[in-house]
């Protein structure tokens, strides 16, 4: 596959580490380098250059006017290790995220040395299709609170979920319900529409999938189609629901680490 011509970088970047092997990362719908991965991204610093970008309407990138594109993130993602200086790096995805990396290391696998995918996706299945035109048309018909609540129901696993005083749950929706993105819907629309099935085949870097065992959003069974889709895939599983940073800061970042050591990324 010829080498393609990459844009402008023009999404928000979150930079940290001054030495080591390139980190790139991709954050889920929704979400934000910051929020997705800002538990964790001191200790990646520890021994790599970490990248991440913002998608339009999360973060400092202002909301696209148009329906996100798979490609369009894949390319600015690695448009950002482009102006950061890195020619090789790690991908590093998160949920929809996921889609982002396999799609970048697809369309650019020159630049690709690995995988890491948390809780990822290869396409919507007809559950996670609804959940996600749920998503979309409550952000955009304004109803922030009922989103919210909404979530919250379906991204913590039931372990910590049930754990927590009924007070507790109501100060976690509130909070969601504040900090949503004005990116949500196309992000949530973004969701109804990824297929990355055809490109699994094609990645030949070592990939770790984490698969989040009490995941109601993005299911475990779509953590296995996306482990058998890649040749020499690893999986290893984590006993949360779909927000890892959240509830196993250190189980999540432990299994990052233990393979970018081991394979030496």
């Amino acid at each position: 596959m010829p080498e393609l011509t990459l844009p402008a970088p023009t999404f928000a970047r979150t930079v940290r580490g001054r030495t080591g092997p390139g980190l790139l990362l991709a954050h889920g719908a929704g979400g934000g380098i910051e929020a997705n991965y800002g538990p964790i991204l001191d200790a990646l610093a520890d021994a790599h250059r970490v990248v991440g970008i913002d998608y339009p309407g999360t973060g400092g990138t202002p909301r696209s006017a148009e329906p996100l594109r798979l490609d369009d993130l894949a390319d600015q993602l690695v448009s950002a290790a482009d102006a950061e200086g890195l020619d090789t790096f790690t991908a590093v995805g998160y949920s929809l995220g996921t889609a982002v990396a396999v799609r970048a290391a697809a369309r650019h696998p020159e630049r690709i040395t690995g995988l890491v995918l948390t809780a990822p996706l290869a396409r919507p299945t007809a559950r996670l299709r609804l959940h996600a035109e749920h998503w979309r048309d409550l952000y955009a018909a304004g109803a922030h609170a009922e989103l919210a609540r909404f979530l919250v129901s379906l991204a913590l696993g039931a372990t910590v979920l049930e754990a927590l005083p009924g007070e507790e749950v109501e100060a976690v929706v509130r909070g969601t319900a504040e900090t949503l993105p004005p990116g949500s819907a196309e992000h949530a629309d973004l969701a109804t529409r990824v297929d990355v099935r055809e490109d699994l085949a094609r990645i030949t870097v070592p990939t770790l999938v984490i698969s989040t065992l009490e995941d109601l959003l993005v299911s475990p069974d779509l953590h296995r189609e996306v482990a058998e889709g890649i040749p020499g895939a690893e999986r290893v599983d984590l006993a949360t629901g779909h927000l890892p940073f959240a509830e196993d800061r250190e189980g999540w970042l432990g299994r990052i680490t233990e393979f970018l050591e081991r394979h030496g990324l």
